[in-house]
C-alpha cells in the first residue's frame, strides 16, 4: 500500500506568510492549497502573532497535516527583522505543536536547490518551476504563496522519513554525498 501524507509549507513572515498544503501519495503530488496570510504593518506584533496563531491552528484543524515543514530564518543584515521572522516561525512552529504536529525546517538555500536545482535562485525562478509542476495558471501576486509551497515540495523530495516520539521530530538517515546514491536513491528525479 502506498504511503499518503499531507504536508503544511510555510513561507514565514511578520507582515505576509505565505502557506501551502500538499498531499503525496506514493510518487504523485497535488497541491490542496496555497495562499497568503496578509497580517499588515499597522497592528502591534503581539496582536499580529495572536492572528498568525489562529490562523495556522485554523488551518492545521482543516488539512490536518501529518507535518510542517518550514522554511528556516537566514543571516541578513537586519537583526530586527531576522529577529521577528524567527518570532513568526516560533508561532508557527507552536500551533504545530498544539496540535501534536511535528516540524522540520529548511535553508533558503537547500529550498531553491531542490525545486531549481540552484541554491541561488530567485523567488521568480522558484514560483515558475512550481507552476511547471504543479500546472496552476497564473502566478500568485504574493510570491510567499509559491515559497511556501517550494517548503512544502523540499521536504516531499526527502528520502528521510520522521521518527515522531513525544511531540518531538528526529531524523533518521545515514547522509551520502555521492552522485551515484543520489541516483540510485532518485531514479524518479533524474532524466
Amino acid at each position: 500500500m502506498e504511503k499518503e501524507r499531507v504536508i503544511l509549507g510555510i513561507d514565514p513572515g511578520t507582515n505576509i506568510l505565505g502557506y501551502s498544503i500538499i498531499e503525496q501519495k506514493g510518487k504523485e503530488t497535488s497541491l490542496l492549497k496555497m495562499d497568503v496570510i496578509v497580517l499588515g504593518t499597522k497592528d502591534e506584533l503581539s496582536t499580529k502573532m495572536k492572528m498568525l496563531f489562529d490562523k495556522i491552528t485554523e488551518i492545521i484543524d482543516i488539512f490536518k497535516p501529518d507535518i510542517l515543514a518550514i522554511e528556516a530564518p537566514f543571516f541578513g543584515k537586519n537583526v530586527q527583522s531576522m529577529l521577528k521572522l524567527g518570532r513568526a516561525q516560533g508561532i508557527c512552529i507552536a500551533a504545530a505543536f498544539s496540535r501534536s504536529i511535528p516540524f522540520v525546517e529548511y535553508s533558503p538555500r537547500k529550498i531553491k536547490q531542490s525545486i531549481t536545482g540552484n541554491g541561488a535562485a530567485s523567488k521568480e525562478q522558484v514560483a515558475n518551476m512550481l507552476q511547471r509542476i504543479f500546472k496552476f495558471e497564473a502566478i500568485p501576486s504574493y510570491l510567499d504563496a509559491t515559497d511556501a509551497l517550494a517548503v512544502a515540495v523540499c521536504h516531499s523530495y526527502q528520502k528521510e522519513d520522521l521518527l515522531v516520539s513525544d511531540s518531538s521530530a528526529k531524523k533518521t538517515s545515514s547522509k551520502k554525498s555521492s552522485w551515484a546514491s543520489f541516483v540510485s536513491q532518485n531514479p524518479d528525479r533524474v532524466k
